[in-house]
This record gives C-alpha cells, structure tokens and sequence, in this order.
C-alpha cells in the first residue's frame, strides 16, 4: 500500500501463523484503508467546492473576517486529506519493507515517486476544470500528486538512515521549517525556482511553460518520514491494544499542543484574532496555512487522522467500514476518475448555462456542493470498488500497483 499511489500490501503471513495473527493483520490493513477511503471523501467535498464556487476561492489562510462560515467549514474539512495521504504514504513505505528489501523499498519508491511526477504532468495537470482545451497545457499548478511524488523519491534515499534519525529529522522538518517563512526569493535570484519548489509558494516560467508551486514539498518531506518511522507500531504480529494506545496518545497529545500553541500566537503560523463575533473568533484560530503547511496545521490534522485511525482499528463491526476501505484500496485510480467527472460535469454546465459568475459557472448555494457530493458518491464507488477488487485477483498484472 502507498496511499494516494497504491493500495494495502497483500497480507503474507507463514504458514504456521496463527487465525489470531491473521485476523490482527486484516483488521490494521483494513482500517488504514479505511481511513484513506474516508478522507478521499472529504476530498470529494473540496473538489466539488472548488467546480462550482471558482468565483469564490478561498485565501491561504481563509480570510475569517470575510469569508462565508459555511463555505470556511466546509473547506475545513478537506484540510485532512493531504497529512493523512501523506503520512500514511510513509506508514505504507514501512509495510512494504515487510516482505521487502530495504534496497527493493527504495527503488520503488523511487519509480512511484517519477510515476507520480510523470501523471501530473499529463493526466492529472489536464483534469481540472478550468483547464484550457489544449494538450499539454500551458500552465501547470504542481499540487498533492508532485509532492507526494517528490516525497516518495525523498523517502527513497531518507529511509536508509536510522530510525532514532528518522524521527529527529523528520521532526525537525516538520517543527522547524516556518522558521524558514521570512525567507523570501525573487526571481532574479538563481535559487528561485528550488526555492520555489521546496517552501515558497510561487510560479516561474521555463520555456514559456508556467508553473506554480501550490504544494512546496519540504513539510511533506517531513510527514512521509515521520510516517515511515511509525511503520514498526503496525509490524505483523503486533499488539493492537499497544498501537491503539499509542495512536490515541499521539492524536490526543497533538491536539492539545496544537491548542497551546496557537492560543500562544508566537510561532507555527500567522496570529489569530479576537473577532466581532465568537463564531469569527474561532474561525480565526482554525485558520491555518496550508501551502506550505504549517506546523499550526499539521499537528491538528495529522492528531485527527491517528484518532480515527484508532478508531477504525476498534470498531472493526461497523457496516460502513467494508466500504470505506474499498475506496481506500484504489485511490489512485478514484482520485484521477473523479476529477474528470468532475470536469466533463462542468463543462456539461457551462454549456448548458454559459458563465454564471464572470468568465466561469458557479452557483449561488453551498447547498449545491452537498447535493453533488451525494450524487457522486456511488457513481464514483462502485467503479472504484470494481479496480480495487481487481488489483486484488490481477496480482500477475504488474502495472496495476501503480494505480
């Protein structure tokens, strides 16, 4: 399994093992998958946002003082999407190890990672909806893909280092890297462009080609490592009482620091307010910078996806959960499917209605979002659900994993 680039490794237990092993197994691959399954949801939400409200975009962080409560919230809610992808890429990259090499590790990583780079460049890079109709496009906005992939080719060489070394750095990245914020290039500047790429966000030309770094992938470095170190908590044969524990000490003790923190406003993001209003005020606190993310952003989002991944360990009885990890099992698959249904179904609506809302459409209800994502919601499961179960029979068809 490699998060939003593959699914959960097939369990391979020995043959003496245990049905009590086997069970464990199962129950901590399904409910990361599970947990995927649930944040792709949550993405589904955001993007359906973003078809049909291009003419209210969003700031970064969300401007609390202007912005629209329920738009602020709804957006919220996909704030979980890329720690959690992102962190279980590197808890996936662990459990490969298991039957893996550490050499194989890193070269597949390495190859998913360029995959990754390569389906931004083209599939992915033409999806949106505001896309021109022109292949390949002339502009591209380097998003959760690049930096998923970027950081798979990062972890590729980081997971050979100690795990004592992995913690510290992946820690230090994560914690330190907004003391890196008051450093700010021009593009005159021959470190602009790796800048750009690593920690500020921008856009620079090559060969008449814009490119704009909505994703810099230094903090992402850091959670995928972060999330490999992890991978020994989810080894075959491990305690699931222990691990349980651990995720919710962990997702606990992230939320509070998180609280702590930014009621202090000294550090880890751009200072709240005290608004007109209590609804306002607290719209300030949980606006959080997420390109790149903060650290203010990370603890809160990344607490919350351990909660739930507890949780989903320990109810493994809920009807909802079969379903969630089968939409975990092919998110590559889901995430590229979605955005061209989300495309063609824009495009059927400008037609349609022409532009609504200046030289895009849009509707006037957020209440439009909800009912899309309703709509979309079985019509994207159940040809996911059929990839998935694929991958599943097809382990002979190689080129399925990097799905």
């Amino acid at each position: 399994m490699s998060s939003i680039a593959g699914q959960a490794p097939p369990i391979s237990l020995r043959a003496s093992a245990s049905p009590m092993d086997a069970a464990k197994a199962r129950t901590r691959l399904i409910a990361i998958d599970a947990l995927r399954g649930l944040v792709m949801l949550f993405m589904l939400v955001d993007h359906v946002r973003e078809t049909w409200f291009l003419h209210l975009q969003v700031t970064d962080p969300v401007n609390a003082n202007t912005t629209d409560p329920g738009l602020f919230f709804t957006r919220l809610l996909s704030t979980f999407c890329a720690p959690t992808f992102v962190a279980l890429t590197g808890l996936s990259a662990w459990l490969y190890g298991q039957s893996h090499t550490k050499a194989q590790v890193s070269e597949f990583l390495f190859k998913r990672g360029l995959f990754l780079l390569f389906l931004e460049f083209t599939v992915v890079g033409y999806a949106w909806p505001t896309q021109a109709p022109a292949f390949p496009p002339m502009a591209f906005w380097l998003q959760v893909i690049w930096a998923i992939g970027l950081s798979m080719i990062a972890l590729a060489a980081l997971l050979h280092m100690p795990r004592p070394a992995q913690f510290a750095v992946g820690l230090a990245i994560v914690c330190l890297h907004n003391l890196l914020d008051p450093i700010r290039l021009t593009p005159d500047s021959p470190y602009f462009i790796p800048w750009a790429l690593l920690h500020q966000r921008d856009k620079f030309e090559i060969a008449g080609v814009l490119f704009k770094t909505t994703y810099p992938v230094l903090p992402w470095i850091g959670v995928i490592l972060l999330g490999y170190a992890c991978g020994p908590w989810f080894a075959r044969g491990s305690d699931p009482a222990k691990r349980i524990k651990r995720l919710l000490t962990l997702g606990l003790g992230l939320l509070i620091g998180f609280v702590v923190i930014r009621y202090l406003n000294v550090y880890g993001d751009k200072p709240w307010f005290i608004a007109e209003t209590p609804l306002r005020t607290v719209m300030s606190f949980l606006a959080l910078t997420k390109y790149p993310p903060s650290l203010l952003f990370l603890m809160p989002t990344i607490g919350t996806g351990c909660l739930l991944l507890a949780a989903f360990e320990s109810y493994q009885d809920s009807k909802a959960m079969p379903h969630l990890a089968l939409l975990g099992g092919a998110p590559m698959f889901y995430y590229v499917l979605h955005l061209y249904t989300l495309k063609v179904i824009y495009n059927i609506a400008l037609v349609l209605y022409g532009p609504t809302k200046g030289t895009v459409f849009g509707v006037d209800h957020l209440r439009w979002v909800w009912i899309w994502v309703f709509i979309l919601i079985p019509v994207l499961y159940f040809p996911t659900r059929w990839f998935a179960q694929l991958k599943q029979r097809r382990k002979d068809i190689w080129w399925l994993k990097y799905l």
